[in-house]
């Protein structure tokens, strides 16, 4: 199964390419939903960005308004961009569809007001709402709640070193939940010469400090996405069978290789080689307490693995969930309970026991994990029908093409 970029790794490199001080390139970018959207909201302030068969050309331009920003429902063009319409000259209006104006934004904009950038939002904290860009943000220390998305911190940092004094960003209060994406964005600011300071091991009082200064321009290539390969890895699980991921790497930033852990742990055989990552499915699938909030994304799926599992299981850290494109624990367990199976949500977890299920609607909540959770429980389900599995298309346009493939036995995921 050959998969296409990451969305993470795409995203932060159109970000970081757009704000460099010179052109680069990004080879093997995602192309889906969330990165289109990345892609057309630079555009819209100013930024030239080209594609050919391989990648995407991007180069800087000055940062401009009036401009609309159309976010869909994509969390890191809502939470990066509006720290780039702060540096932008004149206003930037950022709306997008109707289940995003549910998504949390308060840590974004309070991040954006810290550095002295005006922000209209009619009080909401949420979407719709007009960044008063005026060509600088002066920048400097403040102190967040950024627990109900890294997001916001990474939106923040990636931009920093265009501040005026940089940032010193410090975050107080509950832990913040996938700080493997902060790592990332880190990772990425140091490749393009960005002095860096990071001190967050106790990710309940986590601070980063960016030193002001250039961001060098940098060709990147981007990793497959380790987070969508979560259902094809899953699908060898629940029927004993064997999925190999090529390109996998050995050393990553990306939150999804935890995977291998998770899976592992639940019964897999999984074995990283030169050609990828190969796992072969158990015979029995064990239930597992885990504690997900560092790779949340994958948590649908480990749901739907655990729902087919012989045994109980808990799976913690994860409340931050209910925040995202849906509230995850609800609809995870709704949707699961629906089938006959036994899924309780809590404010922080799910607990879901061993239970027969039948077959049925499962409706997506235009979530795309949801969708890709959905797949896997209808490999051993008969009759599941997923309602809207073109909610795929965020972050995985051929998923059905791909899993299409994967059934049929091809090579390289191909219908």
């Amino acid at each position: 199964m050959s998969l296409p970029g990451s969305k993470s790794l795409t995203n932060r490199a159109l970000v970081l390419a757009a704000l460099a001080d010179g052109p680069s390139r990004i080879s093997g970018p995602l192309k889906a939903r969330d990165t289109k959207l990345m892609v057309v909201g630079l555009r819209a302030l100013g930024v030239g960005i080209s594609k050919d068969a391989g990648g995407w050309a991007v180069t800087p331009g000055p940062l401009r308004g009036p401009a609309h920003v159309d976010c869909g429902l994509a969390g890191t063009v809502m939470r990066f961009l509006p720290v780039v319409a702060g540096l932008a000259d004149g206003d930037v209006r950022f709306d997008g569809d109707p289940r995003a104006r549910m998504r949390p934004m308060g840590a974004v904009l309070a991040c954006l007001e810290g550095v002295g950038v005006r922000v209209d939002d009619d009080g909401r904290n949420s979407l719709p709402f007009t960044v008063r860009g005026r060509g600088s943000v002066p920048g400097g220390a403040l102190t967040v709640d950024a627990s109900a998305s890294s997001q916001s911190v990474s939106g923040l940092l990636l931009a920093a070193a265009r501040f005026e004094s940089g940032v010193d960003l410090r975050h107080v209060g509950r832990p913040v939940p996938s700080l493997p994406h902060i790592d990332m964005t880190v990772a990425m600011l140091r490749e393009s010469g960005v002095a860096v300071a990071a001190d967050a091991e106790d990710p309940g009082d986590a601070r980063w400090v960016v030193q002001p200064g250039p961001i060098r321009a940098v060709d990147r290539t981007i990793e497959p996405d380790l987070s969508n390969a979560a259902p094809f890895l899953a699908a060898a699980m629940v029927t004993a069978g064997r999925v190999t991921i090529p390109g996998w790497p050995a050393s990553t930033t990306q939150a999804g290789d935890q995977l291998r852990t998770i899976l592992a742990e639940m019964g897999a055989h999984v074995e990283l080689t030169e050609e990828g990552l190969t796992l072969t499915g158990p015979d029995v699938i064990h239930g597992i307490d885990a504690n997900l909030r560092d790779v949340g994304e994958l948590a649908p799926v480990v749901a739907a693995v655990a729902a087919l599992a012989e045994g109980p299981s808990r799976l913690r850290g994860i409340g931050h969930l209910r925040g995202h494109e849906t509230d995850r624990l609800e609809a995870l367990s709704t949707e699961i309970n629906r089938l006959g199976g036994q899924v309780q949500a809590r404010p922080n977890s799910l607990r879901i026991a061993p239970a027969p299920l039948r077959g049925g609607d499962f409706q997506t909540y235009d979530d795309h994990r949801m969708a890709m959770a959905a797949a896997v429980l209808g490999l051993r389900v008969p009759g599941l029908r997923i309602v809207d599995v073109d909610t795929t298309r965020k972050t995985l346009p051929d998923f059905v093409a791909l899993w299409s493939g994967m059934l049929a036995g091809s090579a390289d995921g191909a219908a």
